[in-house]
């Protein structure tokens, strides 16, 4: 499957998740029930997958997780805030670059509509 076709079926099940519980709920809720959702489609679905950070010769494991990766191509980072901020963009370019993937989704389950939540990042 291609990547347009995969992060068209990240987003219509984030939309199904969305559209169910609304927002308000807690963060893992939500990784929990996309996981759920892309996993009835087939995808190949890790959550809170380990990202150690390599420097030089040493390996740093320091706890950073990313929240899911769908088919090794699509870092999908989930928040449950008022606004994206900064730091939650440097975030996701960060697990990015870390995990030498290309494609990323940075997705607000706390807003309203969640075309409003949504955020596309390409390396």
């Amino acid at each position: 499957m291609d990547l347009n076709s995969i992060t068209r079926e990240i987003m219509d099940s984030a939309y199904t998740v969305h559209t169910a519980l609304g927002p308000g709920l807690l963060e893992s809720s939500y990784r929990s029930c996309l996981a759920y959702e892309l996993r009835q489609k087939g995808f190949l679905v890790e959550e809170e997958k380990s990202l150690p950070l390599v420097y030089k010769e040493i390996r740093l494991d320091h706890g950073y997780r990313i929240d899911l990766l769908i088919e090794n191509a699509v870092i999908v980072e989930l928040k449950t805030v008022e606004e994206f901020s900064d730091v939650h963009k440097a975030q996701i370019l960060t697990y990015m670059k870390l995990a030498n993937k290309k494609d990323g989704r940075l997705i607000n389950f706390y807003t309203k509509s969640l075309k409003d939540g949504i955020k596309r990042f390409v390396l």
